[in-house]
């Protein structure tokens, strides 16, 4: 079990090898155990009890192994603010990776419920987040919603068959030096918005940090460039030259965003070379 006592500067992360119980959730997301909406809601605001649908998915043989929420300045958001769950099902978990229903809802208004589809590659602890491929489910807090909770959890745990089969195309498609260059050139873009010259090199963020990560195919470039970019703690240079250690994605709609839009980037790489 591990406890990172910094998230989105400041907010804890819970991730365990085992299930995580309700008070060990609770310690690090009480958000999640919220009765109610918070005062701040209208009463058009249909609240989705995070503790009933996590319940519910483990009724259905879903269990939890990673939580965090977000830091609030406003310290009566603390208990509704938006959490994660990561969750996975026992015919999901195979070999060193494992596939997972990422869970995001709030009780404030700061997030839809919403359901993504995750795998997790239990060498280094990477969770990665998957793009349009495969189902998104999304419910506003608004009208009848309790029927959608369990829908949602199967639909996007059928779209894992494609996820499956997307990886291992990936795992099938060489790249040689100058296709994993312009692959992690195009991955410093999307981390950096091409904005200003982002603060490592291609070289970089292919360096591989564990020995069995050494591949040159497309899924292992993939997880070698998302882990040195999510975890940051490379050694780097800004614009005028002053050192810097790269810090790591934090916040729950930034480490999202990064992620999926990663994922998209390794499957655009995949159609081009099939």
């Amino acid at each position: 079990m591990q406890l990172a006592s910094r998230f989105g500067s400041g907010s804890p992360v819970l991730r365990s090898d085992r299930p995580l119980s309700d008070d060990q959730i609770r310690t690090v997301a009480p958000s999640i155990f919220a009765e109610a909406a918070h005062e701040s809601r209208s009463e058009r605001y249909s609240y989705i009890p995070t503790a009933t649908v996590l319940t519910k998915l483990r009724d259905e043989g879903f269990e939890p192994f990673f939580v965090c929420q977000t830091r609030v300045r406003q310290e009566d958001r603390r208990d509704y603010t938006k959490h994660m769950l990561r969750l996975r099902h026992a015919s999901q978990i195979n070999g060193s990776e494992a596939n997972e229903i990422i869970l995001l809802n709030s009780h404030d208004g700061t997030s839809s419920y919403q359901m993504l589809a995750g795998v997790l590659v239990f060498a280094c602890h990477n969770g990665l987040v998957f793009g349009d491929m495969t189902a998104d489910v999304r419910v506003p807090h608004k009208g009848d919603v309790a029927s959608h909770v369990i829908e949602g959890a199967y639909e996007v745990l059928s779209g894992f068959e494609r996820v499956d089969q997307s990886r291992e195309a990936m795992r099938a498609i060489s790249l040689d030096s100058g296709e994993a260059e312009v692959f992690a050139r195009s991955a410093l873009e999307l981390k950096y918005d091409g904005s200003k010259p982002a603060p490592i090199t291609e070289s970089q963020l292919l360096r591989p940090r564990r020995y069995e990560d050494r591949g040159s195919d497309l899924w292992s470039t993939f997880n070698r460039v998302q882990e040195n970019l999510v975890k940051g703690g490379l050694d780097g240079r800004t614009a005028n030259g002053r050192r810097q250690h790269t810090r790591p994605v934090q916040g729950i709609d930034q480490n999202v965003r990064l992620n999926r839009a990663l994922w998209l980037l390794a499957e655009g790489m995949q159609k081009l070379k099939a």
